[in-house]
């Protein structure tokens, strides 16, 4: 067998008239469609027009031209079945060897800020993904091809043979279903959202590949970092590398999880992270102070951690930073000067980010974690704390100073792994006990961490006190102030003990455990 005729349509014509033209130097006839036919045309390549095919003019404003028996019968037709090969002759169908089509820019269509619903309907393709599914099937005889980067593969197998390989017909017919489900699932999505379907009855996602990784967790487990198609600039999906050696799987996690908790907050900020827990988080005047205070939070886990900072990075910092080993730094920009010094440390990593909110950052975004057998869906915690949430529960009142410090501590507290406790002071953390398998037993970690520095500190705690052990080892460690959720049974046992030693205590009304 050989290529004889191919079936042309594309919406993204990167690379076509090459291609079309080493197509037509191997004597291969092109059926074209609307658009695509003209610049073929203008390129001097002869075409056949989809109207002298199907007999039929192409309508609807476009919306049908391909949908035809005289295209899927030549598309799916059964070249060794003999009744296949008689009804064509009779109906005077020719067999297509060769599909190139790709789809209406749905994706790019509902990127734009101020796309209407009319125009993304517009761009929902019909014809496109029934003639790459039919020859897709039909792929024991028919040659699919939905990307421009395999155009130069096919052209030469062609050139070479006359026909591409079976090898290569499979592996193309595996790519067009994965785009066709992509393209499909990105649809459904957009839809669903529309009419406020958020947990439908079938959940449906699509990944795009940005790069392989060495490995994932552990080097004996193979992996590799997809993004969602539409996510926001305001994300590690769509970080810009600067400098520095390869980001590996753990990098990735970690990086996320800084950047979601730098963007809590509005003053300047840096987090640094290990092991997608934060081990110092410091806020100041500016990005230096903040910076220094993340730091001084605890100098021993910093080392090889991951820093996430919600300014630009200026010399005087990236000295500091400099003194220490870091895997990552990313931030929104780097003066030149800044980028100088940190660039001296060969491995590095510089990753420019634009800083967003973490309310926009995640906004219809999931949180997607997989069992064996299925998959758990959530939305995001994007939950933040309002005034009037705040429920002081306690004979002593809160003071101005101990507020702000609660209100930072609650807003690191959700980031941490549960069973969750962090201790602040001085507009920085001071203690973080973390995904221990009791409350009592992360608070000792945190308070054993911060030692003298615990006292006049605050304590923000993910979920509520089942006993109040808890409170009892703050008071002795000379916590003054304490945010938790409340809703326990024995609430009023920590509130008592709170008032018999002094401590304020806020209840949020908000749980924020962390898996």
């Amino acid at each position: 067998m050989s290529v004889k005729k191919a079936l042309i349509s594309v919406s993204d014509k990167t690379g076509l008239i090459p291609f079309a033209r080493r197509l037509a130097a191997a004597g291969v006839e092109m059926i074209s469609t609307g658009g695509t036919a003209t610049m073929l045309k203008e390129a001097g390549i002869p075409v056949i027009s989809i109207s002298e095919v199907t007999g039929f003019p192409e309508i609807l404003d476009g919306r049908v031209k391909t949908l035809h028996p005289n295209i899927h019968s030549g598309l799916l037709a059964v070249r060794d079945n003999e009744a296949h090969q008689q009804q064509l002759s009779e109906l005077n169908i020719e067999p297509i060897d060769l599909v190139v089509v790709n789809l209406y820019p749905f994706k790019q269509t509902i990127a734009k800020p101020d796309v209407t619903f009319a125009e993304a309907i517009e761009n929902i393709d019909i014809g496109g993904p029934a003639m790459l599914r039919a020859a897709a099937k039909n792929h024991q005889f028919v040659t699919v091809v939905v990307d421009s980067a395999d155009y130069e593969a096919v052209a030469n197998e062609i050139e070479t043979n006359g026909d591409t390989t079976l090898e290569t017909r499979r592996r193309l017919a595996a790519k067009v279903f994965r785009h066709t489900a992509a393209y499909d699932a990105l649809i459904s999505r957009y839809l669903s959202e529309q009419v406020g379907e958020l947990m439908p009855e079938s959940f449906t996602v699509t990944y795009e590949k940005a790069q392989d990784l060495r490995y994932g967790e552990n080097p004996h487990q193979r992996a590799a970092f997809y993004r969602e198609p539409l996510a926001v600039e305001a994300s590690i999906a769509y970080a810009e590398q600067l400098h520095g050696k390869e980001l590996s799987y753990n990098n990735i996690n970690d990086a996320d999880a800084a950047l979601a908790i730098v963007q809590e907050f509005s003053e300047p900020a840096v987090v640094a992270v290990k092991h997608s827990n934060p081990c110092g988080v410091g806020i100041g005047e500016d990005i230096f102070e903040a910076y220094k205070k993340a730091y001084e939070a605890d100098p021993v886990s910093i080392f090889g951690g991951i820093v996430a900072a919600n300014r630009t990075i200026d010399k005087e910092t990236a000295l500091m930073m400099k003194e220490t080993f870091l895997e990552i730094i990313l931030a929104p920009d780097f003066t030149d000067e800044a980028l100088a010094v940190l660039k001296e440390k060969k491995n590095l990593r510089l990753l420019r980010i634009p800083m967003g909110d973490a309310q926009a950052t995640a906004k219809n975004a999931f949180r997607i974690a997989p069992v064996v057998g299925g998959a758990l869906v959530q939305d995001y915690d994007l939950k933040q704390l309002g005034d009037d949430e705040i429920q002081v529960v306690t004979e002593r009142q809160p003071s101005a100073e101990e507020l702000a410090q609660l209100k930072f501590a609650w807003k690191v507290v959700k980031h941490v792994k549960s069973n969750a406790i962090v201790l602040a002071k001085d507009n920085m953390t001071i203690g973080v006990g973390a995904g221990q398998m009791n409350r009592v037993g992360a608070a000792n970690i945190a308070i054993e961490q911060a030692g003298e520095k615990a006292k006049g500190a605050v304590l923000a705690s993910d979920a509520f006190f089942p006993m109040p052990d808890t409170v009892e080892a703050a008071a002795k460690a000379g916590i003054t102030a304490i945010i938790q959720p409340g809703g326990s049974v024995r609430d009023q046992d920590s509130i008592d003990a709170c008032n018999r030693c002094g401590i304020a205590m806020i209840f949020t009304g908000t749980r924020h455990f962390k898996h």
